[in-house]
């Protein structure tokens, strides 16, 4: 067995707490694309060891529902959150919300709670403990994952009625999620394809330092808020572009504040 392949193993089984024997079979058939495989896994039900009690996991929706509404708001989350010994900030909860279908910050409502936890597999904090392990590592790791809580999160984070993010609750989920995809290889760069002659350097792609440059120059350009367009954009525009911006389009079909970026980026480059 080669060296790539026992990485990808080891990394199945790090995500998913899958045995080497399911592992090996998931990435077989899949040609060893780790994303389609652990996708492939969850999809089929592998990732759940037991079935979870639909009485238990009302009677937890019930222990931190608003004694004076039907959804578990700010003060049952922030319980939450302490019984599963997990800051309210962490990325995780991100992934959490997209698995329980949350409508904004701080809110769960009951179908989406007792079918989230379903699916994971979880009908005791205990459980849901071990669930965040997983879901912090797939998050990090499966670009198919990422992508999807990435685009949940727009509609998660948005004031109710408003139709962008506030510059400044855009910079904070995405100071959140885009070091955890950079990190952990979700939003890892893919060169196949581009012609541009490139030295291993500039090739690199996107680093904790562009989205440092990306956050000063929303800053500096101000305006209303973050579209709905150019915060779904921006998944595909990390993980396409080159370290030195040489590779981007303005022909193609890019929102103008990614446009407006590169040239701006460009321009701090060559000073």
């Amino acid at each position: 067995m080669s060296k790539t392949k026992d990485s990808l193993l080891s990394e199945f089984c790090s995500i998913t707490s899958a045995s080497q024997k399911d592992a090996r079979r998931y990435l077989d058939k899949h040609q060893r694309r780790l994303d389609a495989a652990i996708d492939a896994y969850y999809q089929e039900g592998g990732g759940r060891t037991t079935v979870a009690s639909t009485s238990k996991l009302n009677a937890l929706f019930d222990k931190y529902k608003d004694p004076t509404g039907d959804n578990i708001s700010i003060d049952g989350t922030i319980q939450l959150c302490q019984d599963l010994k997990v800051d309210p900030e962490n990325v995780v909860l991100l992934a959490v919300a997209y698995e329980l279908k949350s409508p904004r910050v701080g809110e769960w409502n009951k179908k989406g709670w007792v079918e989230g936890w379903s699916r994971l597999g979880c009908d005791t904090v205990d459980g849901m403990k071990d669930a965040l392990t997983r879901l912090r590592a797939k998050l990090g790791s499966d670009a198919t994952y990422f992508h999807k809580v990435y685009d949940h999160t727009f509609g998660f984070a948005r004031t109710e009625g408003q139709r962008s993010l506030a510059i400044d609750t855009a910079l904070a989920f995405w100071d959140l999620l885009l070091p955890t995809g950079l990190t952990g290889g979700a939003l890892k760069h893919d060169l196949t394809g581009e012609d541009v002659d490139m030295d291993a350097e500039e090739s690199s792609g996107w680093t904790d330092e562009h989205t440092q440059w990306w956050f000063q120059f929303l800053t500096e350009k101000g305006g209303k808020g973050v579209s709905k367009d150019t915060w779904m954009m921006l998944f595909d525009f990390i993980r396409s572009i080159d370290s030195q911006f040489l590779t981007h389009d303005a022909e193609a079909a890019w929102p103008s504040a990614i446009d407006d970026f590169v040239a701006w980026a460009r321009s701090r480059i060559s000073r």
